[in-house]
This record gives C-alpha cells, structure tokens and sequence, in this order.
C-alpha cells in the first residue's frame, strides 16, 4: 500500500482513499458518540451552519471545540460524551481540525475518520478493500501534530503488516503538544481522562466512513470483517 502523510493546506486535489486523522479529540470524540447511540454525524463547515442545522433540527445535537456556548448542546469532550445518551440521534459536529480535514477530502472515492480507538476496525477495513494507494490527512497543527501523524503510520503500518505493535506510536501521542495542553487545562471544554480517552487503543470495533449526502457531509459507522472472516476472504 502507498501511504503518503499531508496536512489540510497540502491538499492539492482529492485523493482516491483518505484517511482523516484526529485523535485529541475530533474522531474520537465522533466515535463515543456512536457508542452512545448516535445515528449519523453530519460534519458541519462552520459553527453558523452548525447552529442553523440546529435551528433546523432542533431534536439534533450540536458539539463544538471549546465552551459550551449558547446554541450548542455539548463540547468535542469524550470525557464528558460517554455520560450523555444519544439513541438514534444525530450530532452535528464542528471542531477546529477534524471536521475541516474531512471536508476538504469530501470529493474522495472512500473518506474514512479516524483514532486510535478505531485503529484496528480502519486498517481492517483498508485491507479488506484492497486499498493501494491511501492519502492520510494529518489535521492537527497544519499537519504536524504528532499524535495524528503517530496514528496515521500505526494504521498504515497495520494495514499490510498485522503484527505492527502500538506501544511506541501511543507513546508519540501521549507526549505530544496536544496531550499536554489537554492534560494542564489549555484547552477549554475538556475533561480530565480525555487524553485517556484519546489513547484507548482499539476501544470501539467499527470504523467510520463519511460520504456526501445531498449537501451535507455524513459521517456513519461500518462493520468490518473479523480476524477469522477476513482470514477466509
């Protein structure tokens, strides 16, 4: 498999395969929330369209990075998603990396958002659909944040080599800028087991693909093949 690593800006045209990385906190984040039973997750372009998808919907959930602030329902926390639940809802999500990331891949044949805690389920699914030329869109500080490029390599590396240990790319994570900032309380609208949260290798079994739907960007979970059915593929 050909991987190459870009950040956002160096996107020059949509690739075939993206795989859109955001671990402290976007996709997983994304991920809790299907764990607690959201339907889809609709990636907004903006925290105005957020709002009006909202005003739209008003059964809907909105998250953001940051305060919670007015319009909004939650924040881009899985520390303090895992309490909520969200059985056949849909979120809209809007955050400052992550959902940018995806947005800008939208035209690619297969986008998949991913961390850590759908690692295994994403590489999986890479290999199972053949995959030979993959663009990982690294998010997180103009594509230089290492806890997003760690993952991305950890998934490349896992995606033709199943034996490919997690422990030195976790360790990239959780010494990372981003890890730091959460864990001191930089970043508002945080929880303190958040960077735990972000660094649960393998925590859900899906991974997730998003694909335009009429205008709106989707995010939803897909089933992969286990160990044993992708054996006999």
């Amino acid at each position: 498999m050909d991987a190459r690593f870009l950040g956002i800006a160096e996107l020059v045209e949509a690739p075939s395969v993206a795989v859109v990385v955001d671990v402290m906190r976007a996709f997983t984040v994304a991920a809790w929330a299907f764990a607690q039973g959201a339907e889809k997750i609709v990636l907004a372009e903006s925290l105005d369209e957020a709002l009006a998808l909202k005003a739209r919907h008003p059964d809907w959930v909105a998250l953001k990075d940051g305060p919670l602030t007015p319009g909004f329902d939650t924040v881009n926390s899985p520390g303090l998603l895992r309490s909520v639940d969200l059985g056949g809802r849909t979120v809209v999500q809007k955050t400052t990396a992550g959902t940018v990331g995806a947005l800008a891949v939208k035209e690619a044949s297969l986008v998949l958002c991913t961390s850590f805690v759908v690692a295994e389920a994403t590489a999986r699914l890479l290999r199972t659909r053949e995959c030979d030329s993959v663009t990982f869109v690294v998010t997180g500080d103009d594509g230089y944040a290492d806890e997003d490029l760690a993952c991305a390599q950890y998934i490349a590396r896992r995606a033709t080599e199943a034996g490919t240990d997690a422990a030195e790319f976790l360790r990239r994570a959780g010494e990372s800028r981003a890890a730091a900032e959460l864990a001191e309380g930089v970043r508002q609208g945080a929880h303190p087991d958040d960077v735990a949260l972000c660094l649960e290798l393998d925590r859900f079994p899906f991974a997730m693909v998003a694909t335009l739907e009429g205008s709106l960007m989707v995010l939803r979970t897909c089933a992969v093949p286990s160990l044993t059915d992708e054996a006999s593929i």
